[in-house]
């Protein structure tokens, strides 16, 4: 049965990712054994957390990382994300922070200065033991970005339009599979992040 668009590799032509992604209508796992695809490694990253610390993607090497691109003064699609994504940090109980982190990155960083960020990660009662809320030098965030297949662009009244796409890494760094939007299935979100830590056992 088809979900498009809930789980899809995407063919992002205007971004020129520098993994392999292909088009692929996602469907309903086949069995316990089936493996999310591959798509390459995961573009690194070095931006600045809601406490001031440098974090880079590679920090995370050996966990399961779902990453997710956001800005605090969205009114719409970003805080449901965020809130969708703080639902499923509850489910993964003992896992998440040590097995498994959530990585957040502001498309708007102009405004998103970390002590924002830390604001908007606490109201939304996120674990920054295992989660964080990531900004930097604007050119370099919009790199960061592209890389992952995300365009931002600022609209005229100061709101950021911006593809909504969150990336699942698996512990060696590769990039397995992305999510289109905010309404995709969090059961079959939280179960990919689990076949991804089994993978690793």
């Amino acid at each position: 049965m088809s979900r498009w668009p809930t789980r899809a590799l995407l063919v992002l032509a205007l971004v020129a990712l520098p993994v392999q992604a292909y088009a692929h209508e996602a469907h309903a796992h086949a069995g316990e054994s089936e493996r999310l695809p591959m798509m390459g490694a995961a573009p690194d990253f070095t931006l600045t957390s809601q406490d001031r610390k440098r974090v880079s993607l590679h920090d995370f090497h050996g966990k399961v990382v779902a990453v997710a691109f956001i800005y605090t003064s969205c009114t719409d699609v970003c805080p449901m994300l965020t809130a969708n994504m703080a639902s499923v940090q509850e489910k993964l109980g003992s896992a998440f922070g040590p097995k498994i982190a959530f990585v957040s990155i502001t498309v708007d960083p102009e405004r998103d200065s970390p002590d924002v960020l830390k604001e908007y990660a606490q109201n939304f009662g996120a674990d920054l033991k295992g989660w964080s809320f990531l900004t930097g030098d604007p050119a370099t965030v919009h790199e960061v970005g592209r890389k992952y297949g995300v365009i931002a662009k600022k609209t005229a009244d100061g709101d950021v339009d911006h593809t909504l796409l969150t990336s699942l890494v698996d512990p060696e760094g590769n990039l397995r599979v992305q999510y289109l939007g905010v309404r995709f299935d969090l059961e079959e979100f939280r179960g990919d992040l689990l076949s991804l830590l089994d993978e690793s056992k």
